[in-house]
């Protein structure tokens, strides 16, 4: 029959063409001229109408057996091409395990964040919990609430940068410490610190700077005294220093505490024997405490004959300035890549830690 015939010539001429397929794009085209929807064995269905009801069941059953054959033989070529093209990859993008790796970069925390997190580490150890608040702060919590009355210098425009008369930015964290004694309506003991921001108008150089960090601590319960002070701030003291440190209280003055004291701590250079760094005395100013000022606590709810309390503040730049030999307070923020790189994982994952 001419049907069969046709379907003899296909079969042939597809023989012929699959010796000479060597890729999947050809392979795949191949399909489609033959088997799409528009392909010649697809095409070949349509004389079937022309066809009697034998004739029909005979040229059917050539044409399933032609696609089918034809789907089994392009599958199994597409195997092997596949398997080829995947060699010849392999090969072309071959890799010498051999070679020295390419070092990468690996971050860090920035040497004032690790200074707070062992801080905050330390505190929390203790007991503490770390308390935040807004950097945007009133004049009521900034300065009224501390005991600082309007004629303080604190408030003068030089010190503080304000926004208007009662919004400015905070140029303390204390103001963290009354929100969390009004918060607190059952007057329950505290046991917190405030890390963050603050800001003050000054002229930057090697040890001021307008932004800088403080970490304040706050202790309100019954009989605190200033022996828990000086027992806190020396754990402090040789956790963060070495266990050869020691505290020394000088009498001082603020506003939110009474009596206030100025603390030292033992050189970090000369160990207390004297040198340039301390100036001969042995000894180093390292931050400023007090026992928390009555009228601050009876304006925050406590009762000043039941509760005492005793408060501490300290300048992150400064600890680690110290504590790491840091001579400029300007290289904490101009982010220069070497000097970054001392404190903590570098490049290649190397260990910098310093000392």
């Amino acid at each position: 029959m001419e049907t069969n015939s046709k379907t003899r010539a296909i079969k042939e001429e597809l023989e012929t063409k699959l010796g000479s397929i060597d890729n999947l794009k050809s392979l795949n085209d191949l399909k489609i001229e033959y088997l799409g929807k528009k392909g010649k064995i697809t095409q070949l269905s349509s004389l079937m109408k022309d066809l009697n009801n034998d004739e029909k069941k005979e040229f059917g059953k050539n044409l399933n057996i032609l696609k089918k054959t034809l789907e089994e033989k392009l599958d199994d070529l597409a195997k092997v091409l596949e398997e080829k093209e995947l060699n010849e990859r392999l090969i072309k993008e071959s890799i010498d395990v051999t070679l020295p790796a390419t070092k990468v970069c690996v971050g860090t925390d920035h040497v004032l964040n690790k200074t707070i997190e062992e801080v905050e580490d330390l505190f929390i150890s203790m007991g503490y919990t770390v308390e935040e608040g807004p950097e945007v702060e009133t004049d009521l919590y900034n300065f009224e609430m501390l005991n600082l009355p309007k004629s303080h210098p604190a408030r003068d425009m030089q010190d503080t940068f304000y926004i208007n008369e009662e919004v400015l930015l905070r140029s303390q964290t204390s103001p963290v410490q009354v929100r969390t004694m009004l918060k607190n309506k059952e007057k329950t003991p505290i046991k917190i610190i405030c890390p963050g921001k603050v800001y003050r108008r000054d002229d930057d150089d090697a040890t001021h700077s307008h932004e800088f960090h403080q970490i304040e601590g706050l202790v309100v319960d019954k009989n605190i005294s200033m022996s828990d002070l000086k027992g806190t701030l020396e754990i402090m003291a040789k956790k963060l220093f070495g266990e050869n440190k020691k505290v020394r209280f000088r009498p001082s003055y603020f506003p939110f505490t009474e009596p206030s004291v100025e603390v030292d701590l033992t050189c970090f250079k000369c160990e207390g024997k004297g040198c340039s760094m301390c100036k001969g005395t042995g000894w180093i100013e390292v931050l400023g405490a007090g026992m928390v000022h009555p009228n601050v606590l009876k304006g925050c709810g406590y009762d000043p004959e039941k509760y005492t309390g005793f408060a501490f503040g300290l300048g992150v730049e400064r600890i680690a300035m110290l504590k790491y030999e840091i001579d400029d307070i300007r290289n904490f923020y101009i982010n220069d890549k070497r000097f970054n790189e001392q404190f903590g994982v570098t490049k290649g994952g190397n260990n910098n830690e310093s000392k």
